[in-house]
């Protein structure tokens, strides 16, 4: 079922010409598909993934995933379609990946904490030919959510990974262990012959502070760079053995070097179901992992967990440390090598492009005190104030970026790129940010209106808007408040008419409107009225104040 290269294209705002053959010119965009990351250690024989008691070769990876495109290329899928995505840290997140990026076929790999809601939304926006679940996840128990998104989407093809009644196992499309003649079947895909480098190869999700993530369309030349630089700067070999224990579909742990940086370079990613320290431990000290990635929030409960069993040394291998996706305090950063005994690495990036670090051999200052500094000699920074002026080096002003890897728009958003974006095709982060004179970044906060929970971003409007859908509520602000351990708590403040509600009431109505748990406001506060600015809008700033001022008393 194939199509003319022409119309196999996804839509996107590509780099203006000039800047393309720049990028190409000095080597950033060497025009190979995401899919050489599986050859281009070259030791098909290497072990490319640790989950659980399964162990998958870098050529069984390869193997696999082209066996698994060749038969969903049988079931009509071709290149120039999206698919849906949501697994969880398994290996079969990488082999679906690849699989896809085999076919031309651009996934959107949603959280596995993300619900109907936001599904639902990613389906909208992307018009998928494919899903792909787990049955794991509630959505995929039974067949219901699955049903209510192909009566939208009539054309769309569900798998879900597990025994199910009313769909197609993924398991039963790819390859027993002793299935030798899947060799054959995978010279039937070819990536370059389907989507060209310059082209979308998959869909990353935004912060989103205005409502449902945007979908960030990255190419395979883009994204290559991000991850053979980060490779470079973290110093990744063959011994690297990476454990994933943050949600393998971000960003950070699967570009920064993450995932894509280890395959690059021929090492070991090692699946962990999530952070906690004892599971992750065990996981160290059995396969004796070298470097690990994780937010702030999960470094306290590590640090925490390694304190109370001093006398043992599970992360006796562990060599590097990187901790980003927040803000991370310079006292706990201070902890680190004293405590679990490794080199920390501060990592700022986003999903739209820039990633910053601090370099392996900076000083101890730098490391403990500032984000680090882009990678790319071709990232362009400006910090600039309200007015759009550059501000004086360590004050603190908005942060613009544009470069070989920082994304050109959103997927099919003209006027939220017309916000995003100043006349020069600079990106406007929304971060609030300190350059100093040596180029590192230090993030002091963030002017979008969005809630950093230990990682996890909350755009404050979406909870907003279910929350005004409830007949009893007159009118809600979602702010942040302080939280030792997550860096922020998300505090809805609420006015309403009914002196009964409670906030179980209310956390119970969100989670049956589809929301994410991670979303759910973990303080209510009843007022009667919220603060207003001159031109009568809440006025958040002060609103955050109060919250962060008093001690909020919940009524259970």
């Amino acid at each position: 079922m194939q199509k003319s290269q022409s119309s196999q294209q996804i839509e996107f705002t590509p780099w203006p010409l000039a800047l393309a053959e720049s990028y190409r010119e000095r080597g950033y965009w060497v025009d190979c598909p995401l899919t050489d990351l599986l050859t281009r250690a070259g030791n098909p024989g290497a072990t490319a993934i640790i989950c659980g008691e399964r162990k998958f070769s870098y050529g069984e990876l390869d193997q696999h995933s082209s066996h698994l495109a060749a038969a969903l290329a049988e079931r009509g899928l071709h290149a120039g379609q999206t698919a849906l995505v949501q697994l969880p840290n398994i290996a079969e997140f990488y082999l679906v990946f690849f699989a896809l990026l085999k076919l031309g076929v651009a996934p959107v790999n949603a959280l596995f904490s993300h619900q109907w809601l936001e599904l639902g939304a990613y389906a909208e926006q992307l018009q998928p030919s494919l899903l792909i679940g787990c049955s794991r996840h509630k959505l995929f128990a039974n067949g219901d959510f699955t049903a209510q998104l192909q009566k939208k989407h009539p054309y769309l093809h569900a798998l879900v990974l597990g025994d199910t009644e009313y769909t197609e196992n993924l398991q039963s499309l790819l390859p027993l262990e002793s299935d030798t003649g899947t060799l054959e079947r995978s010279t039937e895909v070819s990536p370059s012959v389907f989507v060209p480098p310059s082209q979308v190869a998959f869909f990353q999700l935004s912060g989103g502070s205005t409502g449902t993530p945007k979908l960030i369309p990255r190419t395979h030349n883009d994204y290559d760079y991000s991850v053979r630089r980060s490779a470079e700067i973290c110093r990744l070999s063959p011994a690297t053995r990476y454990l994933c224990a943050l949600p393998a579909a971000h960003n950070f742990p699967l570009s920064s070097p993450g995932a894509f940086g280890v395959f690059s370079a021929g090492g070991c990613v090692v699946l962990a179901e999530s952070p906690e320290p004892q599971h992750c431990f065990n996981l160290i000290a059995r396969h004796k992992v070298t470097m690990a990635a994780l937010v702030p929030s999960a470094v306290a409960l590590w640090l925490e967990k390694n304190r109370a069993e001093r006398n043992e040394q599970p992360l006796a291998s562990l060599q590097l440390l990187q901790v980003g996706g927040a803000n991370f305090a310079e006292a706990m950063a201070r902890r680190v090598p004293a405590e679990l005994g490794c080199q920390l690495q501060q990592v700022f990036g986003m999903a739209e492009g820039l990633v910053n670090y601090t370099r392996l051999d900076d000083s101890d200052e730098k490391i403990f005190t500032t984000q680090g500094r882009p990678m790319s000699d071709a990232d362009e920074v400006r910090v600039l104030d309200e007015r759009g002026q550059p501000v004086a080096t360590g004050e603190t002003g908005l942060l613009y970026t544009r470069g070989p890897y920082t994304f050109r728009g959103y997927y099919k958003a003209p006027e939220q790129n017309a916000r995003a974006f100043d006349r020069d095709g600079f990106y406007c982060s929304g971060d609030l940010v300190q350059q100093n004179a040596d180029g590192y970044l230090k993030v002091v906060g963030r002017v979008k209106d969005q809630i950093n929970r230990g990682g996890e971003k909350i755009a404050a409007e979406e909870v907003e808007n279910l929350l005004l859908t409830h007949g009893d509520i007159q009118q809600v602000a979602l702010v942040a408040i302080p939280d030792e351990g997550l860096g922020e708590k998300s505090c809805a403040c609420v006015i309403t008419g009914n002196a009964k509600l409670k906030p179980p009431q209310l956390r119970r109505y969100l989670r049956e409107k589809g929301l994410a748990e991670y979303k759910l406001p973990d303080r209510f506060q009843f007022l009667s009225a919220l603060p207003l600015t001159a031109v009568g809008k809440t006025d958040k700033v002060a609103l955050r104040n109060m919250m962060s001022e008093k001690k909020l008393q919940e009524t259970a």
